[in-house]
């Protein structure tokens, strides 16, 4: 037996049982442990004075730990425990009653606790979330009439019973008629729900009780049928109802008549101006309160429905409407008003005659013109103005009678004045002060040029200004216009010319890039702590369907008039009837869009505010899933089973994107499931071509290649390609990622492996998508170490492996390749790896540009190191017994000198970008007995070897490598010295010669390969240089005419400064020359100076008081900022690699490794051109005036 069949019974057996439910009857016992409760009891005449309180029913529940089995499906359980079938015939018979009086005070507080017991435990079994405070309700003297068991009876349908209850008291207060519905309990369910379900309603009953007999006189389910078949009424011109799918003149409602007749209006008049006696708040109060009536009406039958979500399109059409006919009621008294001068503004003669000949429609935007209103949500809103012709005109009711002047022709500016004064009456109307509160807030945001454009416009200002000014966002908007007030005519024919704007949008050139930013918009200002509460906007929310749909109708809505419709729902339909999403996937849709709705729905209905939280209480969260399932079914879902499956929706939503809008374009190419749609070629392309594949046919046929055929291969393909899809769409070039894509997948062949992690893991099909979609030299380091692509698995395997790792890993290459060119192309075969693995790990945000940068560093010393083992091992192996060839003239040589490399420039720095020159010093110290001469022979020998070994061709050829370039021209004497010098060599020359630019460059280097001894020997002799007790004013002069010299005489011809990342204004240069004079003046005081990192330097600097944080903070956000964007450069393939990029693709590909979102490309380039050009005022006054 299902829950769905089960219905409590009253406590008391003779209680008449109502008729709106379709269930039979059955007694059950709710089990649940007891709880906790306090000590608070009523008083005891309420306890005596009710008998069924101190008797013990079948109702009532039972305290037991176990559950029943007789009830199968789970799902249905209340929320307030197991259901468990009994048989009534086995429950104790009731206590006899006792007359107070026979009760002694033991007896007395015994009966007292155990009813008292009873009651809480009747409480909870109705669905009271807090007894004690109801508890205060139920004795409250406007209930003394009315049955306990009745009110209980009721108050179980409720979906929330401490909301209903006090609602209910005030209201009998209020009108004591109400408590003779009450005695009919579940008679009355529609009264018990609505009071449950809104209490905002519950307050305007009781602000207004003339309209609570005949809101609850309603008989809910002939009702129900009639608002059904009301919900697509014809317009008030139906000669214009066949034109397009959707009507183009307000509709002919109910509530317009009602509202308008309320108002005194003549409902069939062009132009309807209500009664003199229904202006100013008096007007106010009629429209709102005939609003609130309808819209109570409304909810009544929404929360009493049968089924809430197949009813939940037909609520949206009714509430659209009754906004709808709430501004027909407020244009009407805004009429007369402005006719007769009764509100502020226009002080011009022959006001009513003004008013008469303006026609003035009210266009609705957004979910008001697609019939798919929420109940409390602002209105939005566009206004249209003309001037009516005379002839029309003078038939007007205030037209002039005879002898007077002719009726007016207004001018557009008077036009303009007259319609302008309207709307602000008219927005009086609905949200001005007056004794009965605000209907909503009218909005006409929407409008050309948003706040600062004119409120109203002729339809030819519409036309001029989409023709011309118009961004695609603003005819995505009026893909939902539709006129909902005011003139027939004037909306009709602003609606036939804003049409073709819409369904031409697509075709547009930024039409792309637009999409995008709609997608971007989804999530966009969403406090993080609302992000997984929202139904609305955040990841799986109606946002994300109503984009996919908007955006199918514009893609295919330019060709196909089928599916040019306003509503959610509809359009769905409609791209179904028209193949364009499959029935299975637009069931799915429409069903989880209609019941995040009906959540959206209930969580408004509660207090009439404008939200789309998921409620945060419990209370709150049990009353929400109480409501949203129909009366029959009250109190089957608890609030846990409603979060999961809402945790559900909202997980298949944020796939059904992909699945709707790409795996269609398979099925052009393939042969898939029999429910799959079929597209067109040309639908196909438009697809792709909206989404941004700029070479929609070529796209077609790297689907095609990858997707054909029965192979397994082919298999995981299909399942892949439309998530795939949507990911290269959403990266920086689409095309690319997709070639990029097919490279990749061809070069690997069959791997199992590959498509398998692919299908697996989610996010290694993402992160791949990533890369293809942004990078071309990453693509081609890809499809040749494709083994590569593994590591997208684990976050842990896209981190730079070390030095330590490093080492060890060439360690065991040079024991395995005694070759040296094998051991060397081995040891660059690695530097390319794990470049790779640092690149990827940096683009796709794992690792921050500083550890991007030391990995990088890390690579190139080993590299070196590596090459310099290599370089040693060749000279001191044992001759082969072939003629010796010039390289191997030094083989089996005694080892004279020992060498080590110091690492200069950002290297030293372990600041390395992407493709940056390796700049290195070499010294040597001769070995204790060994000829200064010969050892200096050797060891240039020795270096000389090593340079080649790192920049020769190699056989086979390393695909995609960027051999490293090594500079070592800041050694003594730059290129005229010699390649390698003793210690004492350069001991000698720094004390004779060196030059003071020569001991700034020295404040970067830092030993990074060859003898560990030595190169610490090295740091000991270069310190008191670099970090120089005194640094003279004339050596700071020295190094300021240096700076300004290597920017005038570097500077690439022609090159706009302000894009120049290293030498330009604010840049690389600016900060490091500026950090580096620091270093040289005050490093011999301030130890925390002695680093070879500029932004460790930087630091120190500010913790010694030298420079201030600010300043620091300004130099390092360039200083970082310059190096990510030189490093995205190399990436990208960017030809000047030194000079911020003015490419839009180029730049949006590296605004996005900054960490910028998508479609940042303008702001990352307007950020680097502020920040740099703060950087420059910090360098100029620190570098020339205060350092």
């Amino acid at each position: 037996m299902s829950a769905d069949s089960l219905r409590a019974v009253p406590a008391t057996g003779n209680t008449p049982v109502g008729t709106a439910h379709r269930s039979i009857k059955c007694t059950y016992r709710l089990h649940r442990s007891p709880p906790i409760f306090s000590r608070r009891f009523l008083p005891l005449k309420f306890i005596l004075s009710t008998p069924d309180l101190l008797s013990t029913h079948s109702s009532l529940t039972q305290f037991s730990t176990h559950g029943s089995h007789a009830m199968t499906d789970s799902s249905h359980y209340p929320a307030t425990g197991l259901i468990r079938i009994i048989d009534p015939a086995k429950e104790p018979k009731p206590l006899t009653d006792i007359a107070p009086d026979a009760l002694d005070d033991e007896q007395r507080a015994e009966a007292e606790r155990k009813a008292q017991l009873r009651l809480r435990t009747r409480m909870i079994a109705t669905g009271f979330h807090d007894p004690s405070k109801a508890e205060r309700w139920l004795n409250a003297p406007e209930l003394k009439h009315v049955s306990q068991d009745a009110l209980f009876a009721g108050l179980r349908l409720a979906p929330s019973p401490d909301i209903a209850l006090p609602a209910l008291v005030r209201l009998i207060e209020k009108h004591p008629a109400v408590a003779e519905r009450a005695n009919r309990g579940e008679e009355e369910f529609g009264m018990y729900r609505l009071l449950g379900a809104s209490q905002a309603i519950g307050d305007f009953l009781y602000r207004r009780p003339e309209h609570i007999d005949p809101l609850f006189d309603t008989q809910v389910y002939p009702a129900e049928s009639a608002l059904i078949r009301s919900q697509h009424p014809a317009s008030i011109l139906p000669e214009t109802d066949g034109e397009f799918l959707t009507p183009i003149a307000p509709l002919d409602t109910p509530y317009r008549r009602d509202i308008l007749t309320a108002l005194g209006a003549d409902t069939h008049a062009e132009r309807p101006c209500a009664a003199a006696e229904q202006t100013g708040k008096d007007g106010y109060v009629t429209l709102r309160v005939a609003y609130r009536a309808a819209l109570a009406r409304i909810a009544l039958l929404d929360v009493c429905c049968e089924d809430p979500v197949e009813m939940m399109p037909t609520i949206g059409r009714h509430l659209a409407d009754l906004a709808a006919a709430a501004l027909e009621g407020a244009l009407a008294i805004a009429r007369t008003e402005v006719a007769e001068g009764l509100g502020p503004g226009l002080a011009a003669p022959r006001r009513g005659e003004a008013v008469d000949a303006l026609d003035l429609a009210i266009i609705g935007m957004g979910k008001c013109g697609a019939r798919e209103l929420n109940y409390i949500s602002d209105v939005d809103v566009v206004y249209v103005v003309a001037p009516v012709e005379p002839a029309a005109a003078g038939t007007a009711p205030s037209a002039g009678a005879e002898g007077e002047s002719a009726p007016l022709k207004l001018t557009e500016n008077e036009c303009s004045t007259i319609g302008t004064e309207l709307v602000h009456a008219l927005t009086r109307a609905i949200m001005g002060p007056a004794p009965e509160p605000a209907l909503w807030e009218v909005d006409a945001n929407l409008r050309p040029e948003g706040k600062d454009g004119p409120l109203v416009r002729t339809v030819e200002s519409y036309v001029q200004y989409y023709k011309r000014w118009a961004e695609n966002w603003e005819f995505q908007a009026l893909l939902k216009a539709r006129p909902i007030a005011g003139s027939a005519q004037l909306g009709a024919r602003y609606a036939r010319a804003i049409d073709p704007f819409v369904w031409e949008s697509a075709a547009r050139e930024s039409f792309v890039e637009s999409v995008q930013a709609m997608r971007a918009r989804v999530t966009d200002n969403i406090p993080s702590n609302q992000v997984d509460r929202q139904i609305k906007l955040g990841p799986g929310g109606l946002r994300d369907i109503e984009f996919t749909v908007q955006l199918l109708q514009l893609v295919h809505g330019r060709t196909d008039p089928a599916v040019r419709t306003k509503s959610t729902v509809d359009s769905l339909a409609a791209l179904t009837a028209v193949s364009y999403i499959s029935r299975t996937d637009a069931e799915a849709f429409s069903r989880d869009y209609k019941k995040l709705r009906v959540l959206e729905h209930r969580i408004q209905l509660q207090q009439l505010r404008r939200t789309h939280l998921m409620p945060e209480k419990d209370a709150e969260q049990r009353a929400l899933a109480r409501s949203i399932l129909s009366p029959e079914r009250n109190g089957t879902l608890s609030a846990e089973q409603m979060l999961k499956a809402w945790q559900k929706i909202k997980r298949n939503v944020r796939s059904l994107h992909e699945r709707i809008f790409f795996r269609p374009l398979l099925a052009a190419v393939s042969t898939l499931s029999r429910d799959e749609v079929v597209l067109s070629e040309q639908a196909a392309q438009d697809r792709l071509a909206a989404l941004g594949y700029r070479d929609p046919r070529g796209a077609m046929r790297h689907i095609k290649a990858l997707t054909t055929g029965l192979s397994r291969s082919a298999d995981i393909q299909r399942h892949l390609m439309p998530v795939l899809l949507g990911w290269f769409a959403r990266g920086v070039d689409a095309d690319a990622g997709l070639l990029g894509f097919r490279i990749v997948s061809e070069s690997l062949g069959s791997t199992s492996w590959y498509l398998r992690m692919l299908r697996d893991s989610p996010a290694a099909a993402e992160r791949l998508s990533q890369l293809l979609s942004s990078s071309r030299p990453m693509t081609d380091l890809l499809e040749d170490a494709s083994a590569s692509i593994a590591w997208l698995d684990k976050v842990a395997d896209l981190k730079p492996l070390g030095e330590e790792a490093l080492a060890s890993e060439i360690s065991s290459l040079l024991a395995r390749h005694e070759d040296a060119a094998e051991a060397m192309r081995a040891v660059r075969y690695l530097r390319r790896r794990e470049t790779l693995r640092t690149a990827m790990g940096w683009t796709l945000g794992i690792v921050d540009v500083e550890d991007t940068c030391a990995g990088l560093a890390a690579i190139d010393e080993c590299t070196i190191g590596a090459a310099l083992q290599i370089a040693l091992r060749e000279l001191q192996a044992a001759p082969e017994p072939t003629e010796p060839t010039e390289a191997e003239e030094a083989a089996g040589e005694k080892l004279l000198t020992r060498i080590a490399v110091i690492g200069m420039g950002r290297l030293g720095g372990a600041e390395n970008g992407f493709g940056s020159d390796a700049d290195v010093m070499f010294v040597h110290e001769p070995l204790d007995g060994a000829d200064e001469d010969a050892a200096q022979e050797q060891a240039a020998r020795i270096v000389n070897r090593t340079l080649a070994l790192l920049k020769q061709p190699v056989k086979p050829a390393i695909r995609a490598e960027r051999p490293l370039e090594v500079d070592a021209d800041l050694r003594p004497e730059g290129k005229q010295g010699a390649i390698v010098r003793s210690l004492d060599s350069y001991r000698s020359y720094y004390e004779r010669w060196a030059e003071t630019w020569e001991f700034q460059a020295l404040a970067r280097a830092r030993p990074i390969a060859g003898d560990e001894e030595l190169g610490r020997a090295f740091v000991e002799l270069i310190d008191p240089y670099r970090y120089p007790a005194t640094f003279t004013p004339e050596q700071v002069q020295q190094i300021r005419r240096m700076k300004a010299r290597v920017e005038n005489e570097r500077m690439p011809h022609g090159a706009d400064r302000t894009r120049q990342l290293k030498l330009g204004r604010g840049g690389l240069s600016d900060v490091e020359w500026l950090v580096q004079l620091v270093q040289l003046r005050h490093a011999h005081a301030v130890p925390g100076l002695r680093t070879t990192s500029t932004l460790k330097a930087l630091n120190a600097a500010v913790e010694a008081g030298l420079v201030a944080a600010a300043d620091a903070e300004v130099l390092s956000g360039a200083w970082l900022l310059a190096t990510k964007i030189r490093g995205g450069n190399v990436l990208r393939g960017v030809r000047q690699s030194d000079t911020l990029p003015s490419g839009r693709a180029d730049l949006e590909a590296i605004a996005r490794w900054c960490g910028y979102p998508a479609g940042s490309a303008r702001a990352l380039e307007e950020d680097y051109l502020r920040q740099t050009r703060n950087a420059r005022k910090v360098y100029e006054r620190l570098f020339f005036e205060e350092l």
